[in-house]
């Protein structure tokens, strides 16, 4: 029988960060367990390693505040690099509800304290990318600390250091069940390698978070949905200075990446399961679209063997939930980023190792989170989901 403090099941970029924040506050007996062999096979290494401040929500607007400084500063706090790269994002508005929206966001994020956020004019933006086609372009948003990260880099960087300071990383190792001790609220955990005696347990699964909190009799309303990733070869006639541009008029939206292009799109059609095959036909689907708005992708060339399927953990209001179980002390949800978990992990690390270790947390109101919201009717929509 193995004993830890804290058990966290699943070992991408979230639990990484919240071992880190753990273990940085004093909490060093903490156990990670990772099914696969090596860390990131989930949704973490197939992220497109997008951060951004540009929210609709106060509270993922206050998770990015916390979190885009963090990994400004990675490589100085941790001594490992994240590849933290500030080129920004821009989404380019073509209907004046689109301006509406852009705005009211923009006010939100300023009072907010977000310094570096600004709105454009539609001649500012045609004059920064002639090879956009602008016809149609209003105006937009830009944001310059908003950017990418290498999230592989960035988990490693997380869980080293945890790891150097105390924290236990088991591999290949599968949880089985999971037992709570009515006498005295403890947990065991049952894995493929040892039985585990702790007082807290974090789903941190990803994708498949719902299947750890049914071991516990939970039904999390966190379901997978796959998003195609299509990088391209390397092409020279757009700027690899550019921002990560979001196309709102179709959602098609599109990074530098190495000496190319990374293209990413949300395809309404596509229906929630754990289907991780890259679907060949997706790509005429998202070269048509990257053509219509940058008419210079018409030339660009795609190796379809390169693009890529991941898994996004989508809740249905498009927030994480975080925090305790009511029903089960002890046992803590980080689960349901709907895309954002990336992004936002410095800050979930925070605000997890906050509530196991104090009960509270002052980066956000973490009742706004809490699975709670759900049967409470209490659920808050992010629009800008990518």
């Amino acid at each position: 029988m193995h004993t830890a403090d804290v058990v966290l099941i699943g070992g991408g970029i979230v639990a990484s960060s919240i071992a880190y924040h753990l273990v940085a506050s004093g909490c060093r007996n903490v156990l990670v367990v990772e099914r696969e062999t090596a860390q990131g096979k989930g949704s973490t290494g197939k992220s497109m390693g997008g951060v951004r401040a540009q929210f609709s929500t106060p509270v993922n607007i206050q998770m990015s505040l916390y979190s885009i400084p963090f990994y400004a500063r990675f490589e100085e706090r941790l001594g490992y690099p994240c590849d933290y790269r500030p080129q920004g994002y821009l989404f380019c508005a073509t209907s004046e509800k689109h301006i509406v929206y852009l705005r009211a966001n923009y006010e939100k994020q300023v009072a907010m304290g977000l310094k570096d956020v600004r709105l454009l004019a539609g001649d500012e933006i045609r004059g920064m990318f002639p090879q956009l086609r602008g016809d149609d372009i209003l105006g937009g948003s830009f944001c310059s600390s908003d950017g990418f990260v290498d999230p592989y880099s960035a988990m490693i960087g997380f869980m080293t250091w945890a790891s150097d300071h105390g924290a236990t990383l088991w591999k290949n190792t599968t949880v089985t069940g999971i037992t709570r001790n009515i006498n005295d609220g403890g947990f065991e955990v049952a894995t493929s390698r040892d039985l585990v005696s702790t007082r807290t347990v974090v789903n941190c699964a990803g994708a498949w978070a719902a299947s750890i909190a049914k071991m516990l009799g939970i039904d999390l309303p966190v379901e997978p949905l796959r998003r195609m990733l299509v990088p391209t070869e390397p092409f020279d006639q757009f700027p690899h200075s550019a921002p990560m541009i979001i196309d709102m008029s179709t959602g098609f939206h599109f990074r530098p990446e190495s000496r190319g292009f990374l293209l990413a799109w949300n395809d309404p059609e596509e229906t929630p399961g754990y289907k991780t095959d890259f679907d060949p036909g997706f790509i005429e689907k998202i070269l048509v679209r990257a053509a219509d708005r940058v008419p210079v992708f018409e030339n660009v060339a795609v190796n379809p063997k390169r693009a890529w399927a991941g898994l996004y953990e989508m809740t249905p209001d498009h927030h994480p939930i975080l925090g305790e179980s009511p029903d089960v002390p002890g046992f803590f949800f980080a689960n349901g980023f709907s895309g954002h978990g990336v992004m936002h992990s410095p800050a979930t690390g925070k605000i997890l190792s906050d509530l196991i270790l104090t009960g509270k947390t002052d980066l956000i109101d973490a009742s706004l989170l809490n699975f709670s919201r759900f049967a409470e009717g209490r659920t808050i929509h992010e629009t800008a989901v990518l």
